[in-house]
């Protein structure tokens, strides 16, 4: 099989993430951003791109372990950098809560991995929105571009954010992204994982590498190519394109609103667009 990393002018990507950071921030009126911090690559990087757009004042960290399924070296990785940028940071061990909620539910599935470790996703959001309502902050999301096609995140967990600034960036760039920024080669080798739930990796539960990923979400969707012309490229088995492009539209729901069975006049979900609104002079 022959894998890509999808081209990219990593200086021009820089330059317009930390602008749009700083424009997000500018805009809304607000006084930064928080960030949760995994120890992983995207939120590393993440992190290390809103200081540089902000300064560290304006960046504040969330470390939200849960003790049964987040490893150590995540944890202390995720401290180290929130230290070398010089950021405000809170650790907050989440099992308690999770197992609060747990025994309020008399309908808890206790082997049911996915909504188990959606839970975990969901109370990391609720305390990250929380935090940037008192601290007048915008949440600033860690999601990647081969994520949030692939519908790899939690659904109102990690899927939750104000902005995604590497929303553009699929997996494999962003590793490059990190070396160029100077974060530690741990960092950007590091397999990655949501930590939902013990022995979770991201590749294991896809099935595929980033790199096989990325080379058939870049060929389908930058380049238009066909599922034979990717093989054709590629050599990778027609099977694991389909399987992937598969995945990509089931989880489509994942990046929209809900939808709106629409009744009458003009529908919010289908109709309303506000940036093509009419201007209007507020009073």
């Amino acid at each position: 099989m022959k894998t890509i990393i999808p081209p990219l002018n990593y200086d021009a990507a820089l330059s317009r993430i930390l602008e749009f950071i700083k424009d997000k921030v500018h805009d809304a009126g607000l006084s930064g951003v928080v960030i949760g911090l995994s120890g992983g690559v995207d939120s590393s990087v993440t992190v290390t791109l809103a200081v540089k757009a902000l300064n560290k004042d304006k960046v504040h960290g969330l470390i939200l372990p849960d003790k049964r399924t987040t490893p150590k070296e995540d944890i202390d990785d995720a401290i180290e950098i929130a230290k070398n940028l010089g950021i405000k940071f809170h650790i907050i061990e989440i099992s308690k809560v999770y197992d609060s909620l747990a025994d309020l539910m008399p309908f808890y599935s206790p082997d049911n991995n996915i909504a188990n470790g959606n839970i975990r996703a969901r109370i990391r959001m609720i305390m990250l929105y929380y935090y940037a309502n008192i601290n007048r902050l915008m949440v600033c999301g860690t999601s990647d571009k081969s994520e949030l096609l692939l519908g790899y995140y939690t659904k109102y967990g990690d899927g939750g954010s104000d902005i995604l600034p590497i929303g553009d960036l699929y997996k494999t760039q962003v590793r490059i992204l990190a070396k160029k920024l100077g974060l530690p080669e741990k960092i950007y080798s590091k397999p990655s994982s949501p930590r939902l739930w013990p022995g979770q990796t991201a590749e294991n539960e896809l099935g595929l590498s980033y790199e096989i990923i990325d080379t058939i979400l870049f060929y389908y969707f930058n380049l238009r190519m066909d599922i034979d012309k990717i093989h054709l490229e590629t050599e990778i088995p027609r099977d694991l394109i389909i399987k992937i492009i598969k995945r990509v539209l089931v989880n489509e729901h994942k990046r929209m609103t809900p939808p709106i069975p629409k009744i009458s006049g003009i529908s919010i979900s289908t109709d309303w667009w506000m940036p093509y609104m009419p201007s209007v002079t507020m009073e």
